[in-house]
């Protein structure tokens, strides 16, 4: 009898040995799942919060000061976001921690109708002063292709053409890029880059446009606009208008002529801006700048994290200002007439 007990007893521990084992290699088995699920599909904004401000043992740089420093413009909102200013960054410094990123930066324009003409100053120009020492990828959207010029890419940088229809009216191809953009960053940037600009062609660089501009979202302060009260910002004023922005609000008045951000932040502002177009236009309503007006509409309740001093896109006209001290980027002189479909 104390055998046969004895035997039962064995057989029960051995059972539960087993059973425990099973219970877990499942449990761990399952957790290595979720770890392997969690690296392959890690959404790009998951991406931008690991950023780390890294700066490398040994690397030299110019002594920041607390008190020494530009005193002529103001390079803080009132939310906090830094605006970039010439003085306000040391270029060598941010580059070196950007770098260690392994960055792409996916940049597009618009090339339609005549403006062709600006796309080879603008690509030779990009590749002297554009992120240079940076992976970027060029997506240039034209009803031309054929009219692309030959421009010789630097290391690391690609340019990628893509066909789109001919549009009837300048307005048009301005909203109309909203859309596009949404589905480019849905369908083909999400493993491909980590920061998106959108930029017109009919500019120029001329000085350095670099790492300091790299936020989550980015805005730039609209050259015309910056020394001026918000009661003469060019708003939409119409409360019919999905970009409406009443009397006494706004904060900046911001360029659609250049903006950025990372991949989710970028998305969702072309997401939002097309579908309060599209809201404005079953109403038979054109907000009175178009995809700028949504834009800023949209920027007013959805902070920017960076804001572009006027040194990034300045004026088409020889106009100068103290305050600007650098122009590295800049509309190019035309004939609105001459180069648009309609005016």
């Amino acid at each position: 009898m104390p055998h046969r007990q004895n035997l039962v007893f064995i057989a029960l521990v051995f059972f539960g040995t087993v059973l425990s084992g099973l219970i877990y290699l499942h449990t761990n088995q399952n957790s290595c799942k979720q770890q392997i699920i969690g690296k392959v599909f890690i959404k790009p904004e998951e991406k931008h919060k690991n950023f780390g401000l890294h700066s490398s043992p040994g690397f030299l740089y110019n002594q920041p000061s607390v008190l020494v420093g530009r005193t002529d413009v103001v390079s803080m909102t009132p939310w906090l976001a830094p605006i970039i200013w010439e003085g306000t960054f040391d270029p060598t410094l941010i580059d070196s921690i950007y770098k260690q990123h392994n960055l792409t930066i996916a940049t597009t324009v618009f090339v339609l109708g005549k403006y062709t003409r600006f796309l080879k100053d603008f690509l030779e120009s990009a590749e002297e002063h554009y992120f240079v020492g940076f992976r970027v990828h060029y997506y240039l959207f034209t009803d031309q292709p054929e009219a692309v010029p030959e421009v010789k890419m630097g290391e690391n940088h690609l340019l990628t053409v893509r066909r789109v229809p001919s549009m009837d009216r300048w307005q048009d191809i301005s909203m109309g890029r909203m859309e596009i953009l949404e589905k480019l960053m849905e369908n083909e940037l999400a493993n491909e880059a980590d920061y998106i600009f959108c930029l017109d062609v009919d500019t120029k660089f001329y000085g350095r446009w670099g790492s300091e501009s790299l936020s989550r979202l980015v805005g730039v302060i609209h050259p015309w606009f910056f020394d001026y009260p918000r009661d003469q910002f060019t708003y939409e004023r119409r409360p019919e208008s999905q970009a409406f922005i009443p009397a006494g609000e706004g904060d900046y008045y911001y360029t659609a002529a250049a903006f950025g951000g990372s991949l989710a932040d970028v998305h969702h502002l072309t997401k939002t801006c097309r579908e309060q177009m599209n809201i404005d236009a079953t109403n038979s309503i054109e907000a009175i700048w178009h995809e700028e007006s949504h834009l800023n509409k949209y920027f007013l309740y959805n902070k920017p994290s960076k804001l572009l001093s006027p040194e990034y896109l300045w004026r088409d006209i020889s106009i100068s200002v103290g305050q600007v001290k650098i122009i590295r980027f800049s509309h190019v002189a035309k004939n609105n007439a001459e180069v648009r479909p309609n005016v």
